[in-house]
């Protein structure tokens, strides 16, 4: 017995998912933008689509704990590569040129 084949209908739909951001994170993107807190509050807000009112208190939250990098190690340990230093070719094309009839 044959299976059926899926019509291409089937295959050409695509479903997207859209999660909002959290919060959080438009906290975190804010801060990556900007170090002055009001505009971190502003640009969170306007995020999120929320009143600046309701964004403020995650935001001050986020300031008084200490960010990620940090709370790392001042001293960071590199591995040496054995593979030498990487090659990068940059070409440029010439422009096609159209001749006059």
């Amino acid at each position: 017995m044959l299976a059926k084949k899926k019509s291409s209908e089937s295959r050409n739909r695509r479903v997207t998912r859209v999660e909002p951001p959290v919060l959080e994170e438009a906290v975190v993107a804010a801060q990556g933008l900007t170090d002055n807190i009001e505009s971190q509050v502003e640009i969170a807000a306007q995020l999120m689509g929320l009143p600046e009112d309701e964004v403020r208190p995650v935001v001050l939250k986020s300031v008084s704990q200490p960010r990620r990098s940090e709370r790392l190690p001042e001293r960071m340990i590199m591995s040496e590569r054995s593979e030498g230093p990487k090659v990068v070719v940059v070409e440029r094309k010439r422009p096609r040129l159209v001749m006059p009839r």
